[in-house]
């Protein structure tokens, strides 16, 4: 990764890239919700309301995934010094902070109806609240740093820390059991019919491409906020 730490190389790479993963995203997602909402027979016990699993579970996994590429982004900066990773981690919490939020609103809908009732303090939901409320912290911090004109290795040790969360979400419905249905997919099983789980891993490919997409958009954007700043600060520099 370090040959992508200059700005010049990274943005040859992202221009291409970018609109590649933005398209082909796109084009899954809208093929996915189609082939979820249309083809996919209603569950046996759920009936139609089954249909938000082509939304709910991609967003869950991209708010994890969000917080995971900040956190890697974070020990990036803070081990390698690398220039770009603090910007790939600014970059990453957005996205990641909308569709934890996509999560939690499309589970309160699925809940009402399944299980009586909007919400619940189960563990699940209770970890990925708190996960929406770090991103919010995280944003406001890393944009506090960015506007100072300080080092990002304060918000990069808050990622590293946040990233306990993670685990905890992921074990969550086996540590606490609740309301919340435990584990559909582990590893090399699966408890979802195939006529659910092929959509279901479609739109799961799709919203990450995306989600890739959206955050190289944003880094072009903070990179090039960078080096405009950085511009502009030599030029008051020389008229000085």
């Amino acid at each position: 990764m370090h040959g992508f730490a200059n700005p010049t190389r990274f943005l040859k790479l992202a221009n291409w890239l970018t609109p590649l993963l933005l398209v082909s995203g796109l084009l899954l997602v809208a093929g996915s919700l189609w082939w979820g909402l249309f083809k996919v027979p209603p569950d046996r016990l759920m009936g139609d309301t089954v249909r938000i699993l082509f939304i709910h579970v991609p967003a869950a996994w991209l708010g994890m995934g969000g917080w995971s590429a900040i956190a890697i982004s974070s020990l990036a900066y803070l081990v390698w010094k690398h220039p770009l990773a603090a910007i790939a981690a600014r970059a990453a919490a957005v996205p990641g902070m909308v569709f934890t939020a996509i999560c939690l609103a499309t589970g309160s809908i699925w809940g009402r109806p399944t299980w009586g009732t909007w919400w619940e303090w189960d563990g699940r939901l209770t970890s990925m609240l708190v996960l929406l409320f770090l991103y919010f912290g995280y944003i406001a911090l890393s944009q506090a740093v960015a506007r100072e004109g300080v080092s990002p290795r304060i918000a990069a040790i808050f990622g590293l820390v946040g990233a306990i969360n993670i685990p905890i979400i992921n074990r969550s419905v086996v540590w606490w059991n609740s309301l919340h249905q435990p584990p559909s997919i582990t590893m090399g099983k699966s408890a979802i019919d195939p006529a659910f789980l092929v959509p279901l891993m479609v739109a799961v490919l799709g919203f990450s491409l995306l989600f890739g997409g959206v955050v190289l958009a944003r880094m072009r954007a903070l990179l090039a906020e960078v080096q405009a700043e950085a511009r502009l600060r030599r030029m008051a520099l020389e008229a000085a």
